[in-house]
């Protein structure tokens, strides 16, 4: 096999591999059900796709992990405001607040 036709063959490959677990919710609808388990663990995806994104920023500091940072305190802030009240704009006002205080004092 030359190398174009290894080369699309791996398109198609990845194109299948990428398509296939999408499209069988869609043609399977509700013929097939999830396990029960499975349910109640994908109710935790979007949370920890969050986490994922965000905690990389809050701990890292000029290329290395760095653990006494403003932003990782305004992060425990935000934690702390969302635990302790409901009100879903507290988070980020205590957040902001505690990371600009910090900043304003740390320089």
């Amino acid at each position: 096999m030359n190398y174009d036709a290894s080369l699309w063959l791996i398109f198609i490959l990845i194109g299948l591999a990428t398509t296939l677990p999408r499209a069988s919710f869609i043609v399977l609808g509700n013929r097939v059900a999830l396990p029960s388990v499975l349910q109640r663990a994908l109710r935790y995806a979007p949370a920890a796709a969050l986490a994922a994104i965000v905690m990389p920023d809050v701990l890292v500091v000029a290329g290395s992990v760095d653990l006494l940072n403003p932003k990782l305190v305004a992060a425990g802030a935000a934690v702390a405001a969302a635990a302790l009240w409901r009100n879903p704009w507290l988070p980020f006002i205590a957040g902001m607040a505690v990371l600009h205080g910090l900043r304003l004092l740390g320089g």
